[in-house]
């Protein structure tokens, strides 16, 4: 055991050698190695945080929430023409819903709308996420409040002009004073404010409740009416453990029942399920994995024939050394394992140099944006193993060569 140890300590110190003596050209020999451990740790550390982020985003969601409109979350063998000719969902259907779904613990109706500008007194803030949606949205959503409350049905059924705002909204307005009471000015109307949600920090798909604000989907409703503008989708939310297929089923036999459909006509909605769009989601990331490896194969082989000419070259320098060596009784498995420690540390030096890189523009990356890039101990542990590898590889060829040289030749042939 101790002389592996001091056999590893000797590669040790020939690579530091090999670093010190011939920087360029072992740079230029660790730069494919140092490349593709670099891209490849890049993509998965990208695709781990993109994968955290969207996580916590729909962490406050039940996975079986569905979306009941007139899109697609997803791809659709139906032709897009066909779909164009879909109608959009209906206030009245939501209510027929409403009243009439077994096994549901939460029914809600929501509007996709323009951005918009609120103002209060002087002060304004442009480009706000407008959500008109029923009192049902705050517990479907997993609303939660800094201050104040979230409208309740009467006031939703009403059309009543209030609004919650996001934690952002509600500081650009106010600053430190107490919103709650206050008036601001949105679609040309007061609104009353009556809460404040709780700080939530950025979401993956763009907007947050920060730079969100809720108004009762009546409120719309009343003011323009059904109009095409407006893109509605019916919110559902099944109990707990109630089988999926057959309550969209259930979903599909209502609706298909309030709009008069006949039998064998196909159906002109989607029942979009949240967890069929984090599985697709999920295979974008997969995708993204799998093109990554590919790239940084390409990069890791370039490494890998890197490495090998650095050792052969090493070989041939000392090719004086290993004929004394041998001479001096030193076993041709020493000699073998003397040059592979020094491919595999050469290697690992490579690697972490693109770890490092990694690291760096993930926490300049942090610093920059209001996302947090991670690099996690097992993307780190996956590269440092990766580098290994490829230099095990790359130095078994130049090892055996320098291990069944002939000593006599070996000094004959150095001197």
């Amino acid at each position: 055991m101790i002389v592996y140890l001091r056999l590893l300590k000797e590669s040790l110190s020939f690579a530091i050698n090999a670093l010190r003596n011939n920087k360029l050209r072992t740079l230029l020999s660790l730069l494919g190695v140092t490349i593709g451990i670099f891209s490849i740790i890049a993509v998965l550390a990208a695709v781990d945080s993109l994968d955290k982020k969207i996580t916590k985003d729909l962490s406050s969601l039940d996975k079986n929430t569905i979306y009941l409109m007139k899109f697609s979350f997803g791809p659709s063998e139906i032709p897009q023409w066909k779909r164009e000719q879909f109608p959009n969902v209906k206030y009245d259907e939501y209510v027929g819903l409403k009243n009439s779904m077994n096994d549901t613990d939460q029914v809600g109706y929501q509007l996709f709308v323009n951005r918009e500008s609120l103002k209060y007194d002087s002060k304004t803030v442009s480009d706000v996420n407008i959500i008109p949606a029923s009192s049902e949205m705050v517990d479907i959503d997993g609303v939660s409040f800094d201050k104040g409350r979230f409208y309740n049905e009467s006031e939703s059924n009403s059309g009543t002009a209030v609004v919650v705002l996001g934690y952002d909204i509600a500081d650009g307005l106010f600053g430190t004073s107490d919103p709650i009471g206050k008036n601001i000015r949105l679609y040309g109307q007061r609104f009353t404010v009556i809460g404040v949600m709780a700080k939530q920090g950025a979401g993956f798909f763009g907007d947050s409740n920060d730079t969100s604000v809720y108004i009762p989907a009546n409120f719309l409703r009343r003011m323009y009416g059904d109009s095409d503008a407006m893109t509605p989708v019916i919110v559902l939310k099944p109990v707990k453990g109630v089988d999926m297929d057959a309550y969209k089923a259930q979903i599909a036999q209502k609706l298909r029942a309030i709009r008069g459909m006949k039998a064998g006509e196909m159906d002109n909605f989607f029942i979009n399920v949240l967890s069929g769009f984090t599985d697709f989601i999920d295979g974008i990331l997969g995708q993204m994995n799998f093109v990554g490896w590919v790239i940084s194969g390409f990069s890791l082989l370039v490494g890998g024939f890197g490495i090998a000419n650095i050792m052969f070259v090493s070989v041939k320098e000392r090719t004086n050394l290993i004929g004394i060596q041998k001479s001096l009784g030193a076993k041709n498995k020493f000699i073998l394992f003397q040059f592979l420690f020094e491919a595999v540390i050469l290697s690992v030096i490579g690697g972490i140099i693109g770890l490092l890189m990694v690291w760096g523009i993930a926490f300049a990356l942090t610093k920059m944006l209001d996302f947090e890039f991670v690099l996690s101990i097992g993307n780190v542990i996956l590269g440092t193993t990766l580098a290994a590898i490829i230099g095990l590889i790359s130095g078994i060829l130049p090892a055996i060569s320098a291990a069944n040289l002939d000593p006599v030749e070996a000094i004959r042939t150095g001197m």
